[in-house]
């Protein structure tokens, strides 16, 4: 035998291992978070009508999950209904190099989130590690501000989990895997947001904000 048989026998090995990773990590949030993701839609759906707005941000690949989300409120993501109001922070590229440079690449969120938002506006923020300065900075600046803060990281414990109001923490060893369910539970919210705007809308119901306790906002307010 060759070596490259060898070598395409570990390839695929370390393919199926990526796959069982997966599929374990997938199974816990389909067993223990799912209630947590829906009332995130659910609370977007009361919030984000009335005139609030979505904040996002993340470093590196956690960047793209988040922008991904902000896509898919101001577009749609299946049924058609109107835009509403969600920015990637990391995306506004003047902005973050401006900040950057004047003040440390730790405040590049904090501030944005500090020019955009306001009570009742919700920032979510992902980090595989949950350590990230400038996402620690940007959760102790939106709280300070009155916006609800969303986590989705990596293992618990970790520093943004515990800044958030709510955290998705997936237990996985590898980021990569971290970031895939991150892209699965973002979909999932996005899901109960359209299916919450449809349940308005059939009932012909006021907007006004849901009975979850989502976000949770200094001062008993939301």
């Amino acid at each position: 035998m060759t070596a490259g048989f060898f070598d395409a026998a570990d390839d695929l090995e370390q393919a199926a291992r990526h796959c069982r990773a997966l599929e374990t990590a997938i199974g816990a949030l389909r067993a223990h978070h799912l209630p947590l993701l829906t009332g995130w839609g659910e609370a977007l759906a009361g919030l984000l009508p009335a005139g609030c707005r979505l904040l996002a941000a993340g470093n590196g690949g956690s960047a793209a999950q988040a922008q991904h989300l902000t896509a898919e409120l101001v577009g749609r993501y299946r049924g058609e209904r109107a835009a509403y109001s969600a920015i990637s922070l990391h995306a506004e590229t003047s902005s973050l190099t401006a900040i950057g440079n004047d003040y440390g690449f730790e405040e590049v969120f904090a501030r944005q989130v500090e020019a955009h938002g306001s009570a009742g506006d919700v920032l979510v923020l992902l980090s595989t590690s949950g350590r990230s300065p400038n996402l620690l900075a940007a959760a102790d600046t939106a709280r300070s501000l009155g916006l609800g803060v969303w986590a989705m990281t990596g293992p618990a414990p970790n520093p943004l989990a515990e800044r958030a109001d709510e955290a998705l923490a997936v237990e996985a060893p590898e980021s990569a895997t971290v970031q895939e369910v991150h892209l699965a539970a973002l979909h999932m919210v996005c899901e109960a947001f359209d299916a919450a705007l449809d349940r308005r809308q059939d009932a012909d119901d006021p907007v006004a904000a849901p009975d979850h306790d989502l976000p949770r906002l200094p001062g008993g307010t939301r």
